[in-house]
């Protein structure tokens, strides 16, 4: 509970409530009377009076909130409710931080002793009285223990009156405190005093999978929180049909697999395929009334049903993966063209093709500019003629055709090979009555391809060539 009505100012006419409610280790809260009327504010540490002794709370809720909890708790408002005697002081909270100090200790070396007594029990918290006159020890045990021996030598080790309290797991996770699944602090450490018992037809209601991993809490029972939602689930399916067996259709018999029970949408699927079909509530009743006639319906569904559109937004935000698929398909390959063999028909040009070189042809030259503002003669260029490599000796060149070349015998007999004349000094043409050299090879050598680097021979003094 919070004050909401803290701030605000009480009517000098209205008497306040003299009942506060004070916590203590745990989250344990119990209804004090404050007989002196002490001016009180939320947080405050004040002494209290309890059996055999006093100790220390602090003050959760005060005022008309303090009623209602009563009788949300049903707590008489009578003279067992115990009174305040004080507002703590600083001695009070010294002696209050020494007696909680000995809590941890006194927790291990319980453990041992109950470890050596190998009694079937948990003990997970010890909590001291502000005076040390008392220790209440919390344990959880699922059968019944005889810790009578127990009790004698704890008195003894600690010399303290012991009081033994058996508490549920759920109130034993609530004083350990954690954190939950839903990443918030635990509802039973918090604000949740009483426990409802949760059963595992709350998760069948919700449409949650019966996992008992998922649906337990950190106390090892289902989750306190299946219950908060349950009575708007149970709204919701009061119009929603139960389908005990499956639907007879012409196709088949439709098998009910899940339940959208917001949307009232209930999905069904065939024997032997994987697809299910979502089937409106009102469709789904319509059948079952004809399958209770004895008529067997021809589909499911009379009318194919829309699915929502996404939102244009959302589709230029995400993209779609249709892009994705047309970057990465295969681009077909381009196909070789096959080489024709020589003599081969080939094929006739169209008349775009022959048109084009005329066209060329029609085409008329750019007239020469003159450079420097004089007039000049149009150069002509000087036209080789074209050298066939394929050219042999004979003059016969690679490309004719097999049959036309004359033979090497004929060719042989015709022009018999010779001497090479010698060449004369300028290396144009052979001297006259030149002798061939004896001995090597009088084949003619062949001329070497490779460019001349040396130094040219004196040609004399030409006089420079000028154009005409």
């Amino acid at each position: 509970m919070f004050d909401w009505l803290s701030d605000m100012d009480i009517p000098t006419s209205f008497e306040e409530f003299d009942i506060v409610e004070v916590r203590f280790k745990g989250g344990r809260k119990d209804f004090f009377r404050n007989i002196n009327r002490l001016d009180l504010t939320t947080g405050d540490a004040v002494v209290v009076d309890v059996p055999n002794g006093h100790h220390i709370g602090f003050v959760s809720l005060k005022g008309e909130l303090v009623r209602l909890q009563m009788l949300k708790k049903k707590v008489d408002n009578n003279e067992e409710i115990r009174s305040i005697y004080r507002i703590a002081n600083e001695r009070d909270m010294e002696k209050f931080n020494e007696a909680r100090d000995l809590e941890g200790t006194t927790m291990y070396r319980s453990r041992e002793i109950i470890q050596m007594l190998r009694l079937k029990m948990k003990l997970s918290d010890v909590e001291y009285q502000a005076d040390r006159s008392k220790a209440t020890f919390y344990y959880s045990a699922d059968d019944r223990v005889d810790f009578r021996d127990l009790i004698k030598k704890l008195a003894e080790e600690f010399k303290v009156r012991v009081e033994m309290r058996q508490i549920s797991l759920r109130h034993e996770a609530g004083r350990l405190g954690g954190i939950g699944s839903c990443g918030r602090e635990l509802c039973c450490s918090t604000w949740l005093t009483d426990f409802k018992s949760v059963s595992t037809t709350a998760a069948r209601y919700q449409n949650l999978s019966l996992n008992p991993s998922k649906l337990s809490g950190q106390c090892g029972r289902l989750k306190c929180c299946l219950n908060y939602e349950l009575e708007t689930y149970m709204d919701a399916l009061k119009d929603i049909p139960t389908v005990n067996r499956p639907l007879q259709t012409q196709q088949g018999d439709a098998i009910l697999q899940k339940t959208d029970i917001f949307k009232r949408m209930m999905w069904f699927g065939y024997k032997g395929d994987n697809n299910w079909y979502p089937v409106p509530v009102e469709r789904v009743q319509e059948i079952l009334e004809q399958n209770a006639q004895g008529i067997a319906v021809e589909t499911l569904l009379t009318e194919p049903v829309e699915e929502p559109k996404q939102n244009e937004f959302v589709a230029q935000v995400e993209g779609s993966l249709e892009r994705l698929d047309d970057k990465f398909k295969s681009k077909k390959k381009k196909k070789k063209k096959k080489k024709k063999p020589a003599g081969a028909e080939q094929p006739q040009p169209t008349e775009k093709a022959a048109e084009a070189p005329q066209a060329k042809k029609e085409r008329p030259e750019r007239a020469a500019q003159p450079q420097g503002g004089g007039e000049q003669e149009q150069r002509p260029r000087r036209q080789r003629p074209p050298r066939n490599k394929n050219r042999g000796r004979d003059g016969q060149t690679g490309n004719e055709p097999r049959e036309n070349r004359e033979p090497r015998e004929r060719r042989e007999k015709r022009e018999p090979a010779g001497p090479r004349p010698a060449a004369s000094a300028s290396g144009n043409a052979p001297e006259a009555g030149a002798q061939p050299q004896a001995g090597g090879d009088q084949r003619p050598k062949k001329r070497s391809r490779k460019p001349f680097r040396g130094k040219k021979p004196d040609q004399g003094n030409k006089p420079p060539r000028t154009d005409a």
